[in-house]
């Protein structure tokens, strides 16, 4: 097969993949009429929100060469922050500004270890996965915190107050991030740099890009989106929970992966990352409707994962 014929199905293999899943779990559950009902499609898009938003900085990170393992854990803290904030302030845009700004500042110290310490990506989030977690505990006194009902708990609800929405306010917020997310990865110099540094980052260093300070900012950018996310999860819950996604992680790579993200770098696209997260919210919405426990989920997604990288790293080995 041609490079470009490989690069097109390439492309085009998330979408088979979503319509799999669909076509497989409509079958599954006996009844295709509720499976894809409008109802349950809302109920879909809703659950997607926090893996979509992890994913798109997941992929910058993945494109650029790196791994984040640390995604659950800042997620947990900056829904503790969000609810502390809350309640400590009364003011909902202040504690969204604040999350945001912690999960970038989480992920700025990743970045700082990475590049300075020298550290793998993988050991560096892989502390910084405790770290968070631990602070998010002490921050929160080991359990959860209740907040007032804000403006911030319409965000994740499946049916939005205002019919005129359609659906959740948290999946148009997830839409305006992604749209943008891809257009400064695809047409702006700092995109060229992000996949110059996954690609090749001796190259990089070569020709004049400041490596060290791009994967600082990449890193810090991505973990401003996982502080997003943590003001989903806790519009989702309604409260600060410093024990929540635990292993957010794996559904947010898989996704990035799914969607044509290379663990090795260079290659990954935002929307291919949307449709990999839509693939694991049918996935695991149609694994609740057929009645499969939580491990057999967590089974699938572990072998979907083994299986994306495997067909990955054949189709570079035939290019």
């Amino acid at each position: 097969m041609s490079v470009a014929g490989s690069s097109t199905l390439r492309r085009l293999a998330p979408f088979a993949g979503l319509a799999l899943v669909i076509l497989v779990f409509a079958v599954l559950t006996g009844a295709p009429e509720q499976y894809l009902s409008i109802p349950n499609l809302r109920i879909v898009l809703a659950q997607t929100v926090i893996v979509a938003i992890g994913a798109v900085g997941m992929t910058m990170i993945i494109v650029s060469g790196g791994i984040d393992l640390s995604v659950g854990s800042t997620i947990a803290l900056t829904s503790v922050a969000t609810a502390l904030t809350i309640d400590r302030s009364g003011s909902p845009a202040f504690a969204i500004a604040l999350a945001i700004l912690l999960g970038a500042a989480v992920g700025a110290v990743n970045g700082l270890v990475i590049t300075t310490l020298r550290v793998v990506p993988f050991i560096a989030t892989l502390g910084m996965l405790g770290v968070a977690r631990g602070v998010a505990k002490w921050a929160a006194g080991e359990m959860t915190v209740a907040a007032p009902e804000t403006w911030i708990n319409e965000l994740a609800v499946t049916f939005p107050s205002q019919a005129w929405m359609v659906v959740a306010p948290g999946v148009w917020i997830t839409i305006v991030l992604a749209v943008a997310a891809s257009l400064a990865l695809q047409r702006t110099v700092f995109g060229r740099h992000v996949f110059a540094i996954g690609s090749n980052e001796v190259a990089a260093r070569a020709c004049g890009i400041a490596v060290t300070r791009m994967k600082v900012a990449i890193y810090a950018l991505a973990g401003s989106a996982f502080g997003l996310a943590g003001v989903m999860q806790m519009s989702r819950l309604r409260q600060g929970d410093p024990t929540v996604a635990a292993g957010a992680e794996l559904d947010i790579i898989a996704a990035v992966v799914i969607g044509g993200g290379s663990l090795s770098g260079g290659q990954g696209s935002i929307l291919g990352a949307m449709i990999g997260a839509l693939i694991m919210a049918f996935l695991r919405n149609g694994c609740q409707q057929v009645g499969w426990p939580n491990y057999i989920q967590e089974i699938i997604i572990g072998a979907i994962i083994v299986i994306a990288v495997a067909l990955e790293s054949r189709a570079r080995a035939r290019n």
